[in-house]
């Protein structure tokens, strides 16, 4: 089992939602990413999407959507990072103007939940704007 963290959000699963998919709103929130790009030249991810996330220290790593759930009531996506698994990504739908955004590490990635609290943190005061 992966170590996990999750947050209320009072707002609708489909903003909190574009957060996660938009890399443009990925620095807002990531406090370790500094900006994104997709190899398609979009913005937004879909299933099996690839490209590079600029860290913090200025590094780009190329990145690969492994797994990819549209659901209604849940939607989710995770992600290969410099070909190591990475964070999962969870928005689960609460009713009309709430839902719940998880995510998730490795189990090595135990330390990195720090980070995660701080996104999470953000991406709850982004999507309640």
């Amino acid at each position: 089992m992966r170590p996990r963290l999750g947050i209320d959000v009072d707002a609708p699963a489909e903003r909190a939602w574009e957060q996660l998919v938009d890399v443009r709103c990925w620095p807002r929130w990531g406090p370790t990413v500094r900006g994104a790009r997709l190899d398609d030249g979009t913005q937004l991810l879909s299933a099996g999407a690839t490209g590079e996330v600029q860290t913090s220290l200025g590094v780009w790593l190329r990145f690969r959507i492994e797994d990819w759930r549209a659901g209604d009531a849940v939607r989710a996506w995770s992600w290969r990072v410099a070909g190591a698994p990475a964070t999962e990504h969870v928005v689960l739908a609460r009713g009309p103007s709430r839902c719940r955004v998880e995510m998730s590490v490795p189990w090595w990635g135990a330390p990195y939940l720090g980070v995660v609290a701080v996104a999470l943190l953000r991406i709850r005061r982004l999507t309640a704007t």
